[in-house]
């Protein structure tokens, strides 16, 4: 069933967007190709639709406490959709104060009403109206008396999840690490140094009407804090590159130079394959690696899109040996794993419920089978960096542990003079990168360089 009126109603898209995520989608990727089918929408009404759908996923666990609370009917027999109009509304009601109390229980109710789902109007305006009322004096679990049901209902994580931090972190960094994750994650853009300095990048920003700042830690990132009606500057020029600050660090962690072979073996969508280009200045042999042919394109579109040259595309999957690679051919190898994501759940929040405690186990499995393959093509005094957006001990630590027990001939070399001096807060005793986004305001990244003898 499709939803009417998507054109120019940023709720209808919103829910259009929503809906798919529920049958499998990704939030990131629908949510861009159903805002390019309306290029005339006004900003605002994008950035609604945006939040609605961004901040409805984050905060699903607290919107169905919340909603228990005044919901007659257990909310797993509901239907699909109007489960999630009343979300759309109780999101509105409880996370967007510009919006008037009548405002999101109107214009939920209509468009049910839009929808053929009349039936369920009364039932809709009934709820809402309600929690409007009551809003105020919600029950929210008490941090100090009850910090998994604080973690769960009020800070918005699977239970399963909220357990883990709360034994692995403890109670007040597991409640902050939760907190951080619940807020929209900072606009980060990679400056494309084969095109244009960061300097000149902040200016042409600033022309444009946008607020940039340089980052902190990556030397050639922009953080956006502010953005006018204009279109970002040198789109199609090839200026810059979204990216997230602490997923910049990691093409310095390899440190490529001029001349070398490279090889980024899961490598889609391509960030870190053309920041390598960039480093080297387009004098390195560089290999991407991918499991799936339709993500080696977004790599193939973004290397021409930036100017990146020396970069071959080969569709492969790292669990085993690729034969078209000698081994011991590479100076450097990158190995940024599939993982569990629970790094980056602000951009990815529907992550946080299609995740389950056995997908760690058998995502730790399938870097553990990568890394031993990738190992085998790094020559001696070659180096192998393996990254991961997640903060998991099995994903992370404990990964690099096993890996130098099996593999005697590499040695853990630490990042401490690799990464600029203001990264210094970002590593941890051994000199691996640990990011946090509630003690950096970074995505969750780990790195570490591994160098064959």
């Amino acid at each position: 069933m499709t939803t009417p009126h998507v054109s120019g109603n940023p709720r209808a898209l919103a829910l259009a967007v929503l809906e798919r995520v529920q049958g499998g989608g990704y939030a990131d990727r629908t949510l861009d190709a159903e805002l390019r089918r309306q290029p005339g929408l006004d900003p605002r009404d994008r950035a609604l639709a945006t939040e609605l759908v961004y901040g409805l996923l984050r905060q699903q666990g607290r919107l169905d406490f919340v909603l228990r609370g005044f919901c007659k009917q257990p909310l797993e027999k509901l239907e699909g959709r109007v489960l999630l109009l009343l979300r759309l509304g109780a999101y509105q009601l409880l996370a967007l104060e510009r919006i008037p109390e009548s405002a999101a229980v109107n214009t939920t109710v209509e468009l049910a009403r839009a929808l053929k789902l009349e039936r369920a109007t009364g039932f809709l305006n009934g709820v809402l109206r309600a929690l409007a009322r009551g809003r105020h004096a919600l029950p929210w679990p008490d941090p100090a008396c009850d910090p998994l049901g604080h973690l769960e209902h009020a800070l918005s994580l699977p239970r399963w999840l909220a357990q883990r931090w709360l034994s692995e972190l403890g109670a007040d960094e597991a409640r902050r690490l939760a907190a951080a994750l619940l807020e929209p994650a900072p606009v980060s853009l990679r400056v494309n140094t084969l095109k244009i300095d960061r300097l000149a990048f902040l200016q042409a920003l600033a022309d444009a009407g946008h607020a940039a700042e340089p980052t902190r830690y990556a030397p050639e990132g922009v953080r956006l804090v502010g953005r006018s009606p204009a279109a970002l500057p040198g789109d199609a020029e090839g200026w810059y590159q979204v990216q997230d600050e602490a997923s910049m660090l990691i093409a310095h962690c390899l440190a490529p130079r001029p001349g070398e072979t490279l090889v980024d073996v899961c490598a889609a969508p391509g960030g870190k394959t053309t920041q390598l280009a960039a480093l080297t200045g387009n004098r390195a042999q560089i290999t991407a690696l991918d499991l799936h042919p339709h993500r080696l394109r977004l790599v193939e579109q973004g290397a021409a899109r930036l100017g990146c040259s020396g970069i071959v595309t080969r569709c492969w999957d790292m669990t085993t040996l690729p034969p078209f690679l000698a081994p011991g051919c590479c100076d450097g190898v990158l190995v940024d794993a599939p993982c569990s994501g629970l790094g980056v759940l602000r951009r990815n929040p529907e992550a946080r419920w299609r995740l389950h405690p056995a997908d760690v186990t058998l995502l730790a499995e399938r870097q553990a089978a990568i890394l031993n393959q990738a190992a085998a093509l790094v020559k001696p005094g070659g180096r192998l960096v393996y990254a991961v957006c997640t903060v998991t001990p099995e994903e992370t630590d404990r990964q690099v542990d096993a890996f130098l027990i099996a593999h005697p001939d590499f040695y853990l070399e630490p990042l401490t003079d690799l990464l600029p001096s203001s990264c210094r807060e970002l590593l941890d005793e051994r000199g691996c990168l640990h990011s946090w986004p509630h003690r950096h305001s970074l995505d969750g990244f780990f790195a570490a360089r591994l160098v064959r003898s």
